[in-house]
């Protein structure tokens, strides 16, 4: 997910996409600890998108803060 896509989210939209990646990534991670993933790369990019996610979110808030 592009930092432009995720700037055209609402705030509610962001909260539900985070909590949403934050259970893929779980499920990725126990997945590769049963059997190695095709491409574990997945984890590392699941890892960045909750981080971009993130980021805006705390961006927002300090926004609305000032």
């Amino acid at each position: 997910m592009k930092n432009t896509e995720i700037r055209e989210l609402t705030t509610e939209d962001l909260k539900e996409r985070i909590e949403a990646e934050r259970m893929t990534l779980t499920k990725l991670r126990i997945n590769h600890a049963v059997s190695p993933l095709e491409n574990p790369m997945q984890i590392k990019a699941s890892r960045k998108t909750i981080a971009r996610l993130l980021t805006e979110l705390r961006k927002r808030e300090l926004t609305v803060k000032k």
